[in-house]
């Protein structure tokens, strides 16, 4: 048993993670063991979660808050790495935390005042069910909840009308300040991302998806998008048909933007 898994080293935390997820393969879901393995996952790797949740300390927002949202994106991510693909699992985890943390952030905010127990039991609520919907495949309900998150029905239920509070605010909102027209509006105030940031994750969700094509799928796509060959041109060097190339190209791109919509 490893003891205080949250203060193990970001590098040893990579091999150990190794360990944990070849016991994790073979131990059979819902057991005491599966569960410890999957917890120490998630606690060796909550490293990653709080340097994706770096990145949005400029939000305002408490940073107790964004990590706990990263950590559902941490958990996505576990359940659903795949150690025979042999990619690192930081660089899968890492798409998975930040596409969390930009949903929780992606053009919202508490609508009316919701007390604090409430705002945080939408957090729990969230992820309990994430790990619920993983575990049974179907949506849970307000009982199962309930006993995951160790509340009553009625808090659950309390939690799921306070999430109806976190609802979009207009750009065009006019808040304090004074602009050129006699007042300010929030879209004034949000900077826009920097474009090699999106790319930069973009580039990290697509890695471990290329790697689960075979060889010939991805010598495709080098010919197609590196080397800027026509289908024609692609079709004599492996050996096949124009069509069969289309159909083949059809295909993968199909396969590859699926499995970043997945992530995002």
């Amino acid at each position: 048993m490893l003891e205080a898994p949250r203060k193990v080293a970001p590098k040893d935390a990579r091999e150990l993670s190794k360990l944990f997820f070849d016991k994790l393969a073979v131990l059979e879901e819902g057991t005491h063991e599966y569960q410890y393995a999957r917890n120490t996952l998630i606690e060796m790797n909550m490293s990653l979660v709080r340097y994706a949740a770096g990145r949005f300390r400029a939000r305002g927002d408490e940073m107790e808050d964004i990590v706990q949202v990263g950590t559902i994106g941490l958990i996505k991510a576990i359940d659903r790495f795949d150690i025979s693909r042999e990619v690192e699992f930081t660089s899968f985890a890492v798409p998975y935390i930040v596409g969390e943390i930009k949903r929780f952030f992606r053009d919202t905010s508490w609508a009316v005042h919701v007390p604090r127990r409430l705002q945080e039991a939408r957090v729990e609520l969230a992820k309990a069910t994430e790990e619920l919907s993983s575990r049974l495949g179907r949506a849970p309900s307000v009982a199962e909840l309930a006993s995951l998150m160790n509340l009553s029905e009625d808090e659950v239920i309390e939690a799921r009308l306070a999430s109806n509070g976190y609802n979009s605010t207009s750009l065009d909102a006019a808040i304090g300040g004074e602009g050129e027209d006699g007042e300010a509006a929030l879209g004034d105030f949000i900077g826009v991302e920097d474009p090699a940031l999106e790319l930069f994750e973009n580039f990290h969700t697509l890695a471990p998806l290329l790697v689960e094509l075979d060889d010939r799928d991805r010598k495709l796509l080098h010919l197609r998008f590196v080397e800027e060959l026509t289908q024609s041109e692609i079709g004599k060097q492996l050996g096949i048909s124009q069509m069969h190339v289309s159909r083949l190209l059809s295909r993968n791109l199909a396969r590859l933007r699926k499995g970043m919509l997945d992530t995002a």
